[in-house]
């Protein structure tokens, strides 16, 4: 498999196979059909706010989430969930939220379960907030230009 170009982040450890950027991510799907995106935010996200549009990459979408809405408490089923889609633990994950923090803890929790290629997309769906308040303008994957829909 072809080398997957990481960032070095502050907090870096070795818990994960590392963060990526979402245009690192999406080429990757692209070219490559064996990896997946594992978009683990909740189900209102995904129907209010949108989900990553897959029509151009070869790899595939997995939607689990982290946390069970509305509790938000975290999903105990969700390595299950993730290893019932994924046979292949050699494969590329991409894990990708709102804004990275429980994709990060996904990425950790899939490496324990025996995951070798874990990777943390910077910035999440949306970003971080701007000085407006407002996502979706600093970073992440629909600050990047990456493919998005809503439905």
């Amino acid at each position: 498999m072809p080398h997957i170009e990481t960032l070095k982040m502050p907090e870096e450890d070795n818990t994960f196979a590392g963060h990526v950027s979402p245009a690192i991510c999406w080429q990757t799907l692209c070219a490559q059909a064996q990896c997946h995106l594992v978009d683990v935010r909740t189900r209102p996200e995904w129907a209010f706010v949108g989900t990553a549009d897959m029509a151009q990459a070869q790899g595939t979408l997995i939607m689990a989430e982290w946390q069970n809405f509305p509790t938000m408490q975290e999903n105990q089923g969700f390595v299950e969930e993730v290893s019932a889609a994924v046979a292949d633990k050699s494969v590329p994950l991409f894990f990708l939220c709102r804004s990275g923090a429980r994709s990060l803890a996904a990425a950790v929790a899939m490496t324990q379960a025996g995951f070798a290629q874990c990777y943390n997309v910077v910035g999440g769906f949306e970003g971080d907030i701007d000085a407006h308040n407002h996502r979706g303008q600093m970073n992440g994957w629909k600050s990047a230009g990456c493919p998005w829909i809503q439905k």
